[in-house]
């Protein structure tokens, strides 16, 4: 199934002037591309199964939740936010994220303790964290669960969200997918804030938010 076939059936079903950026920009990256493999949790997500196997993600539903984590962690000081990627695609979006809107990041390995042991050089103390991923950041999870924290996760149709207050259904394994994703988040944070109107940018691509990969 080509993502020409996946545009057409999602215009049956969405309006495209009522989501954050053009539908083809979300499928383009692949934000709604899943795996083969679907938990009982992420099925309201679900738009559909390719024939391939494919599950696809509800790309309004995506819309929706990524403007309802913007707006929740919008409602906290920056400095009380952390956010959480330990997947290498994750760890340059979401620092671009973390910057612009002053907000604490783990990029890359977490060390255990971080949330819950304050002997450590690495404790920290935040009121809310947004992780990547709840099977990769599954140490921080625990540890936010542990001290009672709310918790943001981005998730796949493979995830499980026992321990997820909000769900942000995407591929949280693309690297152009986690790019588009990020980019949304900051500047839809930005615009809860008031640091940008409703119809600016923040004139950054998700080339700007995208792990680079070298290439020999």
């Amino acid at each position: 199934m080509s993502a020409s076939t996946d545009l057409e059936l999602f215009q049956e079903n969405i309006d495209d002037s009522t989501l954050l950026t053009p539908l083809d920009e979300y499928l383009t990256s692949g934000v709604h591309i899943g795996t083969t493999i679907r938990t009982e949790d992420m099925k309201p997500f679900v738009f559909r199964v390719r024939k391939d196997g494919l599950y696809v993600l509800d790309i309004k539903k995506t819309d929706d939740r990524i403007r309802a984590a913007a707006r929740l962690l919008a409602s906290y000081e920056p400095e009380e936010v952390l956010i959480i990627s330990s997947r290498q695609y994750g760890t340059v979006p979401s620092t671009k994220l973390a910057r612009l809107c002053s907000f604490k990041t783990i990029p890359g390995r977490f060390v255990p303790g971080s949330l819950t042991n304050p002997n450590t050089k690495h404790y920290i103390e935040p009121k809310i964290i947004l992780i990547n991923d709840p099977r990769t950041d599954k140490q921080a999870l625990q540890e936010a669960v542990k001290m009672n924290l709310p918790v943001v996760s981005l998730c796949d149709t493979d995830n499980l969200t026992s321990y997820v207050d909000l769900v942000v259904p995407a591929n949280n394994k693309g690297r152009r997918a986690l790019a588009r994703v990020y980019l949304l988040l900051a500047t839809q944070i930005l615009r809860e804030r008031g640091e940008l109107s409703e119809e600016e940018d923040l004139g950054l691509s998700i080339d700007d938010f995208s792990f680079k990969v070298l290439r020999n």
